[in-house]
């Protein structure tokens, strides 16, 4: 008779654990994905065991309460702190609802689910739903659900995007001139690069190669925290400088107690709503520009005169750091208008083409 298993755990990443095993079969199985070494140990007992022995296993009955803090732990284990905390506030409003109710009692509950996702706000109503339809989806793929009731109980089609807001020469200059001069440089820079917040947040003197003429996005801000990206292609990207933007970084103050470009007054990571707060709401009011005027719309932007300028969608998106389907998603509205420069583009080929067949025709004996 051959000997018990007692399954053996390993590293799985650098914040993870798994367990490996052998299955009915005989085939050797992993495991991973889970916070602790004796949460590894603990599924293998609990789940794996049993089945091997030929039952099923014990699954407890937990509400939906229960349940969300044992995924956010898990999640937590492979995502940033401020994805699951983002998560947790979302989740917030079902549990209102739904908190008490076991998840076995859940699954018969599609029509309810139903009804609490139209009540919900239309602008938030996606992202509530979303993070439901995740978190009962994790308690199918566990054991503890047949069936994911929010998934059951309809589509759920994201918001319209928002409108593109994109700011004109003279609003950039009209805002950068009443800013403080640590400052005032960060909208011309922001709407030439197309950062997000977190991104230009974290950014340091090093970042930036004058030679190739390029930034690099190695680094973001998270819960208030400096986090270092991969350094695969897909989480670190290049951005081009412009002369606009270089001449912006040439503008800053020099500072030599913080690596920081954009640094608190303190030299510190620079608190986001505390800057929106503070400076940048109040320099949109003086300079008496257009509102509303988001900090985001920077970004928006440079997304604005990268498409004016004929970048393509792909390039964009590289640039940017997000996808094609992203860009299309927001900026449709200025690819619609976008067709007359794709046609002198063409034209233009086409001339050029031409004339090199005249060329090559006349120079022939």
């Amino acid at each position: 008779m051959p000997a018990k298993q007692r399954g053996s755990t390993y590293r799985h990443g650098t914040k993870q654990w798994g367990v490996r095993f052998f299955d009915a079969r005989g085939v050797r199985v992993r495991k991973g994905g889970f916070p602790s070494k004796s949460a590894a140990l603990t599924y293998f007992r609990d789940v794996v065991e049993p089945q091997l022995l030929g039952g099923s296993a014990p699954v407890p009955a937990l509400t939906l309460a229960e349940f969300v803090p044992l995924y956010l732990e898990r999640q937590g284990a492979t995502v940033r702190p401020r994805t699951v905390a983002t998560l947790r506030e979302r989740l917030r409003y079902a549990l209102v609802t739904f908190g008490d109710v076991r998840l076995t009692e859940l699954e018969r509950m599609t029509d309810e689910i139903a009804a609490w996702r139209v009540r919900q706000p239309e602008r938030v109503r996606y992202g509530r739903t979303g993070a439901l339809r995740q978190v009962l989806g994790a308690a199918v793929r566990w054991g503890y659900m047949s069936s994911n009731p929010a998934a059951l109980a309809g589509a759920n089609p994201q918001p319209p995007p928002r409108a593109v807001r994109a700011f004109s020469r003279q609003e950039l200059d009209a805002i950068t001139s009443v800013l403080h001069p640590a400052y005032a440089p960060l909208p011309i820079f922001v709407a030439a690069t197309g950062l997000r917040p977190e991104e230009w947040q974290a950014l340091e003197r090093r970042d930036v190669d004058r030679r190739t003429g390029t930034l690099t996005i190695a680094r973001t801000v998270s819960s208030a925290e400096v986090v270092e990206l991969g350094k695969t292609m897909r989480s670190r990207r290049q951005v081009p400088l412009t002369r606009r933007a270089i001449a912006m970084l040439d503008a800053l103050p020099p500072r030599l107690d913080t690596p920081l470009l954009f640094p608190a007054p303190g030299g510190d990571v620079l608190n986001l709503d505390n800057f929106r707060r503070r400076v940048w709401v109040p320099a949109v009011r003086a300079s008496a520009i257009c509102t509303p005027a988001r900090l985001y719309d920077l970004r928006s932007t440079f997304a604005s005169d990268a498409l004016a300028a004929g970048i393509t969608v792909f390039e964009l998106a590289r640039v940017m750091g997000t996808s094609v389907a992203m860009i299309e998603r927001h900026y449709g509205t200025l690819l619609d208008g976008a067709g007359a420069g794709i046609a002198g583009r063409l034209d233009a080929l086409d001339t050029e083409r031409d004339q090199a067949t005249e060329e090559a025709t006349d120079e022939r004996p």
